[in-house]
């Protein structure tokens, strides 16, 4: 597995920029390439993206989830492996800096090759970008879910 480490500070606080990342089905309003993400439940939400050109479904397992501090996922469709994790750390009342590290095995020449050259490492360089802008210019979140995640199942 490939693995890509990009993290923003957002003049937003904490709680503010937690929020927004839970509201999933909005990522398609900064996440360059993602065509639709559906919130299935609790846990699990299924993707549809273009990636290396191609039109990619998949499903994903939310398996830590920790309000105002982390969301950890793993694929669970075997042809698109990939799993990441996010986590917030408090700056100050108004500044939270966004980690969010993500790891992708690349299959085939064309998604090897874009490995090499740093594509998808540029994607995520601006997906966390325009994370930024789009929270910092709404200066609220869009929705929330406070819920805990442990092991991929709902504590609370």
């Amino acid at each position: 597995m490939e693995r890509i480490e990009k993290s923003i500070e957002v003049r937003c606080p904490v709680r503010t920029v937690y929020n927004q990342w839970t509201q999933f089905e909005d990522f398609p309003k900064f996440m360059a390439g993602v065509k639709e993400v559906r919130q299935l439940d609790d846990t699990h939400v299924h993707w549809h993206a273009e990636i290396w050109g191609k039109d990619k479904e998949w499903d994903a397992e939310i398996i830590e989830q920790v309000p105002d501090q982390r969301i950890a996922w793993r694929s669970t469709t075997a042809d698109t492996a990939n799993a990441g994790t996010v986590r917030f750390e408090p700056l100050g009342p108004d500044r939270t800096r966004v980690n969010l590290t993500m790891e992708y095995d690349p299959k085939g020449v064309v998604e090897n090759m874009g490995d090499k050259l740093g594509v998808l490492s540029g994607r995520v360089e601006t997906t966390v970008k325009q994370f930024k802008d789009f929270i910092e210019q709404r200066g609220a979140e869009t929705g929330s879910w406070r819920g805990e995640v442990r092991g991929g199942q709902k504590t609370s």
